[in-house]
């Protein structure tokens, strides 16, 4: 069967949103630049996966799909567009390989990162189409050097990014220049008719919850910065590269619960400064998920993992998987204290690959309430020792990867004769048992304690806080 014959007879139902419209008309090379950016839900790389795909349907098309950063196929929109070419059942016309996808009549998609394949973009000829996805992390450098390249006769540049900052290189590139040769349109979980129930339960509860955080989540406004950011004034982006001198790198883990996601990072300490410099994960992860995840951080099986105690299960099937893994330790306040350390850093360096730390960077903060404007976010609001629920993930597992460094505030406690005996697990420092030979909570290990430690009576004890009132026991 010829590509002639494989499309001659062809229709599809596409249902295209009304805001996606500008995706097939005007037609091919009419405008030089198409692009959709805002909030979360919008369903932006769907829609363009789709019009990619039936483009290339009509006529033979070279597609490269960019990122800013792309360690494996797994970091691409290859897995969007093969779920696409099920859901147009387009089988019969686009083969899936495994790093590229290949039209019967001459289409080819292939994908690469600006950051290190640049070289291997710049050499591939004839590029018709360049759609970059999760633009909002592409520098300035990279859209110096990607825009010449693309530069066939027609040839367009399609974007999606979600909202990131105002003076991000891409918005400056794409939307503060009136004099752009484009459609760019600025889109929304409510111009998605396809929007998941899942996820319409979360921006409900993301509205009732925090009017400000669901105004630059859900619906792409400018996030601006904020007294109240727990991290205000310590973080920015920017890249690096570790080397041997740095030493050994940290790893910490924390779990997903409802909507939240599970992450793993992995951190560097040098010269009184945090450096981020990985982030994974995703929502809803099984176990396999998880591994995937984590595998695609450097180092992430060669270097201890200090997770979130509260799910000893998950800990305990991550290491079954190949994984050194163990439960951080975490006390009476010690939220409190890892703020705490994560502030005394003369800086907090994050690399631009890490969009989920950065984003959460930006919206984790504490609680406000009005001043005398009436307003609990203008300059006036009175900053609460409260912290907003939400958007802590990454710093979670941050403070869990740094649980060594993180120094308690001194605590004085008081035993009573008669209080029980607990026991240290041998095979994990972060966990008791109540009972010698009991099986572990944390790391399922039936070994023997490695020691044994009087434990302060949950009724019968009262704790000094030194720290704070500077009394002496």
């Amino acid at each position: 069967m010829t590509a002639a014959d494989a499309t001659a007879d062809v229709t599809l139902e596409l249902n295209t949103p009304e805001a996606y419209g500008f995706l097939y008309d005007p037609p091919l090379g009419a405008v030089r630049y198409r692009g959709s950016w805002g909030g979360r839900g919008a369903g932006r790389s769907w829609q363009f996966a789709r019009a990619l795909l039936v483009h290339g349907l009509t006529r033979p098309l070279r597609i490269l799909c960019a990122r800013e950063w792309q360690s494996s196929i797994r970091d691409s929109v290859h897995r969007v567009l093969s779920d696409q070419i099920a859901a147009l059942d387009l089988a019969y016309h686009y083969r899936i390989q495994e790093r590229d996808i290949l039209g019967l009549n001459g289409t080819e998609f292939i994908f690469k990162g600006l950051r290190r394949d640049i070289a291997a973009i710049k050499s591939t000829e004839g590029i018709d189409i360049a759609w970059v996805e999760e633009a909002q992390a592409v520098s300035a450098h990279s859209w110096r050097e990607l825009v010449p390249t693309i530069r066939a006769p027609g040839s367009e540049i399609w974007v999606t990014w979600n909202t990131g900052a105002e003076d991000d290189p891409t918005h400056q590139l794409l939307v503060a220049d009136p004099t752009l040769d484009g459609i760019i349109r600025r889109t929304s979980y409510r111009d998605n008719p396809y929007l998941p129930d899942v996820l319409r339960k979360e921006e409900q509860s993301s509205r009732r919850r925090d009017p400000e955080e669901h105004a630059h989540v859900w619906d792409g406004d400018f996030w601006r910065r904020s007294k109240a950011q727990v991290l205000n004034g310590k973080w920015h982006v920017m890249e690096f590269t570790p080397d041997a001198s740095w030493g050994d790198p940290h790893f910490g883990a924390d779990w997903g619960f409802a909507h939240d996601p599970t992450v793993l990072v992995k951190l560097w300490v040098r010269d009184s400064r945090l450096y981020v410099e990985y982030d994974a994960g995703g929502f809803e992860l099984d176990e396999a998920g998880t591994e995937r995840a984590f595998d695609t951080i450097p180092g992430a099986r060669d270097y201890l993992i200090r997770a979130d105690s509260a799910r000893p299960e998950t800990i305990a099937a991550i290491r079954k998987r190949g994984f050194r893994i163990e439960a951080a330790p975490k006390w009476s306040g010690s939220v409190e204290d890892g703020i705490s350390h994560l502030r005394s850093y003369d800086e907090i360096i994050i690399h631009p690959r890490c969009t989920r730390t950065i984003q959460e960077a930006r919206l984790w903060r504490y609680k406000t309430r009005p001043g005398a404007s009436g307003d609990a976010h203008a300059a006036d609001a009175e900053i609460l020792p409260v912290l907003v629920d939400g958007n802590d993930n990454t710093w979670d597992a941050t403070r869990y990867g740094l649980a060594p460094l993180i120094k308690p505030r001194r605590q004085v406690g008081v035993l009573f004769a008669g209080a029980p005996v607990r026991h240290k697990c041998s095979q994990c420092d972060a966990s008791y048992v109540d009972h010698e030979g009991e099986v572990c909570a944390a790391c399922q290990s039936s070994a023997a304690p490695a020691a044994s430690v009087p434990a302060r009576s949950p009724v019968r004890r009262r704790f000094l806080d030194v720290a704070r009132n500077g009394a002496k026991p």
